[in-house]
This record gives structure tokens, C-alpha cells and sequence, in this order.
């Protein structure tokens, strides 16, 4: 009886889609309790303090902060395995195959952030969100393309994977070089000791993840204290976790990067869209939607993801310097690349990095990167169900 009533569920939970959905029903939920009865709740429950520990010996948030700076760390710690398991052994491994998604995504970073200068090139404190619609949401663009099913050919699939992933390198290394505070010397000198630890704990072939846990929680601590964002913690720890190739059983990074994936997916990133999709839209209009920051990243989502993912693709593809995904026509392709316009978890967490002295501009980043996820979504589904096999 008990098998019967949850097999829809486990049924759901395989879904390539779930997470996808589940990310996209905690943003309309965010947007329906922040325009609703509950908004004050919900704004004053985010801007509440917390406290981990004793005054003297412990950590003192805002839940906002233990959502964007502990739980994020823990999405970079499992982003980054899954990028150092690609670069090992997976698609990334192959140069001629990492080739194709590498230059997509460089295009898929830099011409967006173009698109935001250029609309902001004379605001010098809007123009410091230039990064914001350079990231592509693995979750929902993997979710908007499997609900196509067999329509849509696997290489197009590998492809989209492989350039979100390499897009969350490119957005991690732009945070720790664009969006880091002040540098305290001190902590910094804490987070390289914790880090030898860390590659020693490799090098010595610890099988127990407990120690590795141990010094990386040391490492976050140090991180969060020196200036660098605390989430360049998570991504310092995972290059650290040896893997096996030869054997999945002996591996503790693919250990980890299965026993994670779902609460990753169906916790954290639901967590963090609901604490940060939420934006008043209260006296909102189309005037609004042409402000500066809203604009630019729209323009860049939606015409700078498509631009310089197709362009920077084709190019290299026509030059032989990469191989077209096999099976794929031009047309599918192209709305793939649409596909990589839906920033989403990744574009509002940076916005909050940009924008963290000036918050004024948040409400902005959260309709501009909702506008233009969306209309990438809508454009990219529909003309991938129009081009792609049936």
C-alpha cells in the first residue's frame, strides 16, 4: 500500500526535470508571499539574526546570510566536484569535446556582460553588476530541455550540462576576483594553512571524509573572516577530495556528489530561490522594467546568452576547432543556446554580491533576472519543440 502512494513521488524525484520545477515553484511562492498579507513577515523572518554558538566563540547572521553564505558554500563545494569529476574523467576530460561548451561559454559570459555595460557604462555604482547575467542556471535549463524528452538529442543535453558547469568556474572565479571585501592578511595566511592541511589529508590517502569536513569548516570560518567570499570556501574544499577513477565504490568525491545532489537540488537551491526571488511588485511598470539595472540584464539574459553562445559556437565549429554535437541541427542548437539565458540561482546570488553596499538596486536585479530567465525559458522551449525531432 505504503509502495503504491509514493511511487508517483519516486517517480518525480527521478524526473531530470524535478529539480527544475521544484526551483520554479519556491520563485513563484516567494513572489506570491512577498506581494501578499505575509510580506512583512517574510522580509522581517530574512532580516532576522541568528546565532550559532556563544557570543565569544560563535557566528551571528541574518537568515539571508546563513542561506547566500552556509548554504551557497555547500552548493559551490558540490558544483565544484562535479567540475573536477568532468575535468578528470567526464566530458571536460576530452579536449576536442571540451572545446565546443569552453568557447560557448566564454561567449556566454563576456558578450552579456557587454550588453550590461554598454547600458550602464555611465552609472558607476549600477555598472558593478556587470557579472550578474553572465551565469546559466543548471537546474532550470536542464529542466526546460528534459521536459522535451527524446526530442531533444543527447549530445545537445551533454552540451548544455558541460557549458553551465564551466559557466559556474567562470562565476566562481569572478567572485573571488570582483566580489571579495577588503583582504585581511591574517585570515587569508589561515585559510592557505587549512588548505595545505587539506591537500596533505590527499596526499596521505584519508578514506574518512570526517577530517577533511573538520578543516574545511575551519576554512569557511577563515574565509567568511578575511574578505573573500565564504562560498570560494566550498570550492577550495571540493579540489581537495581525492577521487578514484578506477573504482565509483572507492571514491569519496563521487560519494559525496551522489549523496548531495538531492538535497542540493530539492533543498538548498529551492531554500535559496525562495529567499531571494521574493520583490514587491507593488507600483511596478513597464518604465520600471527600462531602469538601467532591470534593463541590462534582460538585454543580456535574453540577446547576449543566445549572441554569444551561438555566434562564439558556430565560429569555432566552422573552423574546426570544435566538432557539433552529433545529431543536433543548427536551428536546435541555437534554441539551446536561448536556453542558457535562464540565470536564475546563479544571476540573483551574484546581484547580492554587486550589490551588497547598495541594496536599493536588488528589487531591480530580481525583475530583470526574472524577465529575462523567463522570456529565455518561453523562447528556447518553444522553438527547440518546434525544430527538435518528434
Amino acid at each position: 500500500m505504503i509502495q503504491h502512494i509514493t511511487k508517483p513521488f519516486k517517480y518525480f524525484f527521478r524526473l531530470e526535470a524535478a529539480s527544475g520545477l521544484v526551483l520554479l515553484f519556491a520563485a513563484i511562492l516567494a513572489l506570491i508571499i512577498s506581494n501578499g498579507n505575509l510580506s512583512e513577515y517574510y522580509f522581517n523572518t530574512l532580516d532576522k539574526y541568528i546565532t550559532l554558538g556563544t557570543k565569544e566563540f560563535g557566528l551571528k547572521l541574518s537568515v539571508l546570510h546563513w542561506i547566500n553564505d552556509v548554504l551557497m558554500a555547500i552548493f559551490f563545494f558540490f558544483v565544484s566536484l562535479e567540475i573536477k569529476r568532468e575535468f578528470i574523467q567526464g566530458e571536460l576530460s576530452n579536449p576536442k569535446q571540451a572545446m565546443l561548451p569552453i568557447i560557448g561559454a566564454v561567449g556566454g559570459m563576456a558578450i552579456p556582460a557587454l550588453f550590461y555595460v554598454v547600458v550602464n557604462y555611465s552609472n558607476s555604482a549600477t555598472l558593478n553588476g556587470w557579472a550578474i547575467p553572465s551565469a546559466t542556471d543548471i537546474a532550470f535549463s536542464l529542466g526546460v530541455l528534459s521536459l522535451l524528452g527524446k526530442r531533444v538529442p543527447v549530445s545537445l543535453k551533454v552540451f548544455l550540462t558541460a557549458l553551465a558547469i564551466i559557466d559556474d568556474l567562470g562565476a566562481i572565479v569572478i567572485i573571488a576576483f570582483f566580489y571579495s571585501g577588503n583582504i585581511e592578511i591574517k585570515y587569508l595566511v589561515l585559510m592557505f594553512i587549512s588548505l595545505v592541511l587539506l591537500i596533505s589529508l590527499n596526499k596521505f590517502k584519508i578514506k574518512s571524509f570526517i577530517p577533511f569536513l573538520i578543516v574545511g569548516i575551519f576554512l569557511w570560518d577563515f574565509t567568511h573572516q578575511s574578505g573573500i567570499h565564504a562560498t570560494i570556501a566550498g570550492v577550495l574544499l571540493a579540489l581537495t577530495i581525492p577521487h578514484n577513477v578506477k573504482s565509483s565504490k572507492n571514491s569519496m568525491l563521487l560519494k559525496l556528489e551522489h549523496g548531495l545532489s538531492p538535497y542540493v537540488a530539492f533543498g538548498i537551491m529551492p531554500i535559496f530561490a525562495f529567499a531571494n526571488a521574493g520583490v514587491s511588485l507593488e507600483g511596478l511598470t513597464f518604465a520600471a522594467l527600462l531602469s538601467p539595472v532591470p534593463l541590462g540584464i534582460v538585454l543580456g539574459l535574453f540577446f547576449g546568452k543566445q549572441i554569444g553562445v551561438f555566434v562564439l559556437s558556430y565560429i569555432s565549429v566552422k573552423l574546426n576547432l570544435a566538432d557539433k554535437p552529433t545529431n543536433s541541427t543548427w536551428p536546435a542548437f541555437y534554441a539551446v543556446s536561448i536556453l542558457t539565458g535562464i540565470g536564475f540561482t546563479m544571476s540573483l546570488f551574484v546581484g547580492n554580491l554587486a550589490f551588497a553596499n547598495n541594496m536599493e538596486y536588488m528589487d531591480g536585479v530580481k525583475i530583470g533576472v526574472l524577465t529575462g530567465s523567463l522570456l529565455s525559458t518561453l523562447f528556447g522551449y518553444f522553438l527547440l519543440l518546434i525544430f527538435s525531432k518528434k
